[in-house]
């Protein structure tokens, strides 16, 4: 079983207010993101946040951790639920690849271009622990190297929104999936 988790535990700092609640296409950005995880996973939650349109979770082992930490917090939950592996994104990832499940089989795998979207097995919970309460940096690319994560290279990589300019860009070509 594959658990999905988006990743929404970021201050939005570049964006100016909640990027989370922003609107694309008349839904949220959250909502886009858990929506398409939920084409490839048996269950979706959203990972730092107290609201949303899944169950959620708050970032282990505390807030501002980065993705490092709700990635943490998600892979924690497979292990005591009885997942295989957690598929993440984060909460501004847009435009992910309709095989992206089959570009990341088998775990652990993410795309290098946006390393937040990603295959975890769920025994990798244990490693990013160690890492999390080691020295920093605390980044993904940190936790792909430590798991001999293939770095996976796509066509069109994901949109990355940051700024409220990014998202204006993205609205021009097209709908979230």
């Amino acid at each position: 079983m594959i658990l999905g988790a988006v990743l929404a535990g970021g201050q939005s700092s570049r964006f100016g207010s909640d990027k989370a609640l922003a609107e694309f296409d008349g839904r949220t950005l959250l909502a886009c993101a858990v929506d398409a995880l939920a084409g490839w996973c048996d269950h979706v939650i959203v990972v730092g946040r107290v609201t949303a349109p899944a169950p959620t979770m708050p970032d282990w082992p505390r807030a501002g951790m980065g993705p490092l930490g709700g990635l943490a917090a998600a892979l924690r939950f497979a292990v005591d639920e009885g997942y295989s592996a957690v598929l993440s994104c984060g909460v501004d990832s847009l435009g992910l690849p309709d095989n992206l499940l089959h570009l990341l089989e088998p775990a652990p795998a993410c795309l290098r271009a946006q390393p937040v979207v990603g295959l975890w097995p769920a025994s990798a919970a244990s490693q990013i622990e160690a890492l999390l309460q080691g020295d920093p940096p605390h980044s993904l690319f940190r936790l792909a190297q430590a798991l001999g994560a293939r770095l996976v290279d796509t066509p069109t990589p994901p949109a990355n929104i940051n700024t409220v300019e990014d998202l204006q860009a993205m609205q021009r070509s097209g709908p979230c999936g």
